[in-house]
């Protein structure tokens, strides 16, 4: 079910306020979606070497040397694991913080908090005022 304009202004109002309050949050939540071509290249690939592994193990009951069966299994679950791995950030875009090195809570100053409690008292207040006007 599509959103209706009211709930698109504020999904783009809480997005904004996202990338203003925790800039490198937002950019890493930015990074997972932009990720999806890569994802996809990971489940071909690891569909493509479970599949080997599968000839592999099946190669090794036909001929009855468990080595071989082993070796396939360990292919297959190699397969497996590649396939569903999600690919890693450039290292480029995920660590380039303005503000240096050890950029955590201490390293934003005193204003990192509070702007984080005003977001979340804005939703709140939305909240209450959304259930004031259905009842």
């Amino acid at each position: 079910m599509p959103l209706s304009e009211h709930e698109q202004q504020l999904l783009a109002q809480l997005e904004k306020q996202l990338h203003d309050d925790d800039p490198r949050f937002a950019s890493t939540m930015h990074t997972e979606a932009v990720r999806g071509r890569g994802s996809m290249r990971n489940v071909v690939l690891g569909v493509v070497i479970a599949v080997v592994g599968l000839g592999v193990l099946l190669a090794g009951v036909a001929t009855h040397l468990i080595i071989v069966g082993v070796l396939g299994f360990i292919v297959m679950a190699a397969g497996a694991y590649v396939a569903t791995v999600r690919g890693r950030a450039t290292p480029g875009k995920g660590a380039a913080n303005p503000g240096g090195p050890g950029n955590g809570p201490s390293g934003r100053g005193p204003s990192g908090p509070r702007k984080s409690s005003t977001f979340l008292q804005n939703l709140e207040e939305k909240w209450d005022k959304r259930n004031q006007g259905e009842r």
